[in-house]
């Protein structure tokens, strides 16, 4: 079952152009590649790269692409172009490399490519547009800290940035105008809210965001570029909003959060009439992100492309007609039967230590399960556990575990009260959301003697968090790609990651007795449960000494301890070979350390 379903090719789309052509990323092969995907449903190979490719765009006008791409997971994106306008297989060739540095492809029109970088000082972020004809880079802004999202304005006259400035899981709106290199400060820069899913309107007069300024929930904003004014837009007290301006000017699309789901549904810009949902199947998300789905427009306006999973249904494109209302599933070449078992969890509110209520998705094994569980903590810390695809999971079900998914305090999805429950000195208190679910546990059917921790990047903090301050709940830990020691993990990060992780974690400055305190490694001693931790060789984000120190400390111990260690991979497992070598092996582990006492 493990491997029938690691091996379930999935898709997603990057780009759409004006002839209703598609570029989506398909990991048929094993490492996700670029393909094109003609009007009449013709599928063409345009990339046979060693890594995966990160992000593609057309170039309007032409029949050129561009591509941002790595080596080996090191997320230290290059940019090349592929000319289209021949048979065959593209030669890639090169348009902004320097191996050295990061270059995130942004945009692309018919005269310029966007792209951010940190090869100025290889900590702070740069906007630069590349002129296609010339090659000649202009800067459009300088920054002092981290790029999180940009979006250019459909005259090229101003761009809008997100900064990574102030408090934990907050960003600074700034507008720029692209003559002139003005920048006007939108939002504070100590301002705790988050921001995400900026949409122009057509005329570039003004654009829409998703901001939880002033209130617990993201709703919709619209800036007015002209006037220099802020009204609100649609707002649901209970649930994250995110909207995207059709091209026709009249419609939005509204991606509503509600409980793990994220649905969609057109409205009017002017807020007449009823909004229309697109019939998306129920129980799953339209999203590519933690918050928010992220529909593709066509240039005119008549298609809208969403990138939808469900806990039964692997990641696939949804192309739906504004005029019809009809819903289109692009077809995956030589897709299997998704074998039976996958299944919609259950969503339950666990009670912790001070009260709070914690989200939590429990999927159970069909025939009940033999008493074991697997908690599966999810990356971040201020992403979510959405209802998603997710092999590991159902694969995890499937093999008789009960599989509970929580979104412990930090997490996204919830309001922002809720994701600030767990900022700097109140980390620990998401490890004790760990224990509130370990003693609720038997109210599910689950043998508390046989629980295990599964997690990846922040999980796998978590994972080992769990295993060192609270040595006696867990049977057994998979730690993938996580940090061991706060405090190493942010002395050696990638430079232009510490900046933007110290706000969450604290600073190594000034929160260096606490970074101390809440770091798993300096509790190694404690550690009583046998532990396999994953990590890829390369990893930018969480390096390989994290997992190798904790690995030592354990062995010195003698507790069990495998490190599976993958030359060429970066933050996670991308490669389907890389997957079926070290998955099965974590199963085997669980299966061993889950065992029942009368098997």
């Amino acid at each position: 079952m493990l491997t029938t379903l690691l091996s379930l090719p999935t898709v997603l789309a990057f780009d759409v152009d004006g002839e209703g052509r598609l570029l989506v990323g398909y990991d048929g092969s094993g490492i996700r590649q670029l393909h094109e995907i003609a009007p009449d449903g013709n599928w063409r190979t345009l990339t046979e790269l060693a890594s995966t490719v990160r992000r593609a765009r057309y170039i309007p006008g032409s029949r050129r692409v561009v591509i941002e791409h790595d080596s080996g997971g090191n997320e230290l994106g290059q940019l090349s172009l592929l000319d289209l306008g021949a048979d065959g297989l593209p030669e890639p060739v090169e348009l902004v490399h320097d191996p050295a540095y990061l270059h995130w492809l942004i945009d692309a029109n018919a005269t310029r490519v966007l792209f951010s970088t940190n090869r100025r000082n290889g900590t702070d972020f740069d906007l630069v547009a590349r002129d296609l004809e010339t090659g000649a880079d202009t800067v459009l802004y300088e920054s002092s800290s981290y790029l999180a999202t940009v979006t250019a304005s459909p005259d090229d006259l101003w761009v809008t940035i997100l900064v990574a400035n102030g408090p934990g899981n907050s960003y600074q709106l700034l507008l720029v105008d692209a003559t002139t290199k003005t920048v006007t400060e939108l939002t504070a820069a100590d301002a705790a809210n988050y921001q995400d899913s900026v949409s122009w309107l057509p005329d570039s007069s003004a654009f829409i965001v998703s901001s939880d300024a002033g209130r617990d929930r993201l709703a919709l904003r619209k800036y007015d570029v002209a006037q220099g004014t802020w009204s609100d837009l649609l707002a649901d007290d209970a649930h994250d909003l995110a909207g995207w301006v059709c091209p026709d000017g009249e419609h939005l699309l509204v991606g509503t959060t509600d409980d793990g789901e994220i649905s969609v549904a057109l409205h009017k810009l002017t807020g007449e009439g009823s909004p229309v949902p697109l019939g998306l199947p129920t129980g799953g998300a339209a999203a590519r992100s933690h918050v928010s789905p992220d529909p593709l427009w066509s240039a005119d306006g008549s298609y809208a492309l969403i990138n939808y999973s469900s806990p039964i249904q692997p990641p696939s494109v949804i192309r739906y007609s504004r005029e019809t209302g009809e819903l289109f599933v692009v077809e995956v070449p030589d897709m299997p039967a998704l074998p039976a078992g996958p299944a919609h969890p259950e969503s339950h509110r666990i009670t912790s230590f001070d009260g709070e209520q914690v989200p939590a998705f429990v999927y159970r094994p069909a025939d009940g399960g033999d008493g074991s569980a697997v908690i599966v903590i999810h990356g971040g810390p201020e992403a979510a556990a959405l209802r998603t695809w997710n092999p590991i999971v159902t694969a995890l079900a499937a093999a008789g575990h009960t599989v509970v998914v929580p979104n412990v305090r930090g997490s996204a999805a919830y309001g922002k009260r809720w994701y600030s429950l767990d900022d700097k000195a109140l980390r620990l208190d998401s490890v004790k959301d760990l224990a509130a679910i370990h003693a609720w546990l038997p109210s599910v059917g689950v043998d508390q003697d046989r629980v295990a921790l599964w997690g990846g990047s922040y999980g796998g903090y978590m994972v080992l968090a769990g295993l060192a301050f609270q040595p006696s709940l867990w049977a057994a830990g998979v730690d993938i790609v996580g940090m061991a020691s706060l405090t190493t993990f942010l002395a050696n990060t990638s430079d232009y990651r510490r900046a933007v992780r110290e706000r969450e974690y604290g600073s190594l400055t000034e929160d260096s007795e606490f970074l101390e305190e809440a770091s798993p490694l300096n509790r190694a001693d404690d550690i009583e449960a046998p532990l396999l931790v994953i990590h890829g060789a390369n990893d930018p984000r969480v390096p390989l000494s994290e997992a190798e120190q904790i690995a030592e400390a354990l062995a010195k111990r003698d507790i069990p301890c495998q490190l599976l260690v993958y030359a060429d991979e970066g933050h996670g497992l991308a490669k389907l070979k890389n997957r079926l070598d070290a998955y099965p092996q974590a199963f085997a582990f669980l299966a061993e350390q889950l065992a029942s006492p009368n098997s």
